[in-house]
Formats: C-alpha cells, structure tokens, sequence
C-alpha cells in the first residue's frame, strides 16, 4: 500500500512517522519551512508512544514535485483549506485510490467528494494531541491515539482494501476502528472538539481549566450537551452518552493541553471557528435545536 500523507502538522506528521516507523511505503507532502527541515534533517517525533526518533530517507515532497498515484490518502489540513488541496488529491488518485479525511469539521469527506470523479472519499476523525513544535518537529503528547474511519452509506469500496487499512494503522501501534456507522462515528468526535474548542477559545483557558469544578467545565460540559442534541436532530443514533464520553476524552488530556484552533488564534493564523463552532449554530437553526451558549460564544467571535 502507498500512503499519502497531505498536510504535516500534528496530525498528518503523527500518522505518517507511525507507518514510516513501521516500514510502510509513505510520503510527506509539505510545504515552506516544515518541508525544508523534513528534507535537511528528517522528521524528528517526540511521541508519548513511541519515545524521542527522527526518521530519515522518506519521501518528503512539496505537491508541485509529487508525481505518483497512491493507494491511501491522508488528508490532514485545515479545513478552511480543502478547496486548496482538491487539485494534489485528483492528481495523486487512481479510479480506487481511499481517501481519508482527518480535519475538524463534520462531513469533511463529503466536501471533499463532491469535487471529484475519481477515488473514494470516506469520512474519518481522529483522536490526538498533537503539534508541531517547530519547523520539523512533531509532538505526539500523551497515550490517545486512535483513527476512525469507514465509508458512507451509499458508498461501494472494496472492503479488504479498507481492512488492510485498518490492519496497517493498528500494526503501528494506532488505535484503529474500521466504522460501519461513520457519520455516527465522526460526529461523536466533531462534538467532542467543538464543545472543547468553543469553550477554551472563549476563556482562553487549557484544559485543567475545564477538568477541574469550576464554570469552565459547566460551559464545556453546556455545550456537549447542546451539541447531542444537535446530533439527536440529525437522526445519528449516537451509542453513547455524549457528555459522559466527552468528559471522559477530556481526562484523557495532559493539563496544558489546548485545542489547534485555539493555538492558532492566538498566534495569529487563520483558524477553523467556522467548521467548529458557527457549524453548530446552523444545524441547530436547520434543525430547530435550541443551543443558547452555542449561540452566546458564536455571536461573540462574530463580532470580532
């Protein structure tokens, strides 16, 4: 299997040192800086799992100077920046190539597939705090690491192509689910970092800040819940608690963790408030699900 991995921050740099550690055929495509040290001194990984490495001799490529077709894509970007990588993704796919979408954001291989004819856009999430440190450097914090992916409904893939999938990433050490519901599946994540990106970015708090008992939590802990029930409007058959499960994803975190879009509000760069947080408020509108704080934190970052 060729991988593919667009977009080497956290989250694409995580999932491809994990494969590359393992031996499987893998290439990075960056850009900038972050290219530029890939290349001169290999990917250095500071993983909770794995321990302190740097691997070398893999493919680190711009998109420009990608020429082959892969088997398995790895769409790690922002998702305000879909649009941008749509023309790399046709042309690194063949007609069964699975693409795999691990950005915040709820139905993100469906924004993707209405913009191609060829390859397989599935649905994905993935659970991780990770982070590039600097320019070539990835921090994997902590012992969560898990990838969920599976196909739509009305989606016919090749179901051994996407076992083996999941056989690779769970080979590495990933904790890998092959979903039969993923829309189900994703939007548990999408409540999980919604609610947990709403709450920090308007406090500018980390997560201690919501693990303890104070009115960081009751506002985390206000959002999931309006969020389920945005989830009950769309008919998702959540199998799970929502707020206990997110509760529990929120432990899991180190104290001084913070969610990337905070991490990028506060360095300046574009961040993903659309996706995660006004997303919300739509859907409750379409839907005519009350959600009161969602709407106190969207009308506030409107105004800014």
């Amino acid at each position: 299997m060729r991988y593919l991995i667009i977009g080497t921050g956290g989250t694409g740099g995580s999932i491809g040192s994990f494969l590359a550690l393992q031996g499987k055929d893998v290439t990075f495509l960056s850009r900038g800086r972050n290219l530029e040290m890939f290349q001169k001194n290999g990917l250095h990984l500071k993983s909770g799992i794995k321990g302190d490495c740097v691997i070398k001799n893999l493919n680190f490529l711009s998109a420009e100077n990608y020429k082959g077709q892969a088997d398995v894509i790895f769409v790690c970007v922002k998702g305000y920046s879909v649009t941008e990588i749509l023309s790399i993704v046709k042309k690194a796919s063949h007609k069964e190539t699975i693409i795999i979408p691990i950005m915040n954001g709820y139905n993100m291989g469906t924004s993707i597939s209405k913009h191609l004819n060829v390859g397989h856009a599935l649905e994905g999430c993935i659970y991780i705090s990770a982070f590039v440190e600097s320019p070539g450097t990835i921090v994997q914090l902590g012992q969560l690491f898990k990838v969920v992916f599976g196909q739509k409904k009305n989606q016919d893939v090749n179901v051994e192509t996407l076992k083996q999938v999941e056989r690779d990433l769970a080979s590495t050490g990933i904790v890998t689910t092959l979903s039969h519901n993923i829309e189900r599946d994703t939007f548990k994540k999408f409540s999980f970092i919604s609610a947990y990106a709403a709450c920090g970015a308007y406090y500018d708090i980390e997560a201690i800040g919501m693990q303890e008992d104070t009115e960081y939590r009751k506002t985390f802990m206000t959002l999931c819940q309006e969020v389920a029930l945005v989830g009950k409007a769309l008919d998702l058959k959540i199998d799970v608690d929502l707020l206990q499960a997110n509760l529990d994803i929120l432990h899991s975190l180190t104290p001084d963790t913070t969610a990337s879009m905070q991490k990028d509000m506060k360095a300046g760069k574009q961040y993903e408030m659309d996706g995660l947080v006004f997303e919300v408020v739509r859907l409750a509108r379409q839907y005519n699900v009350v959600t009161p704080m969602y709407d106190k934190i969207s009308a506030y970052f409107s105004k800014g």
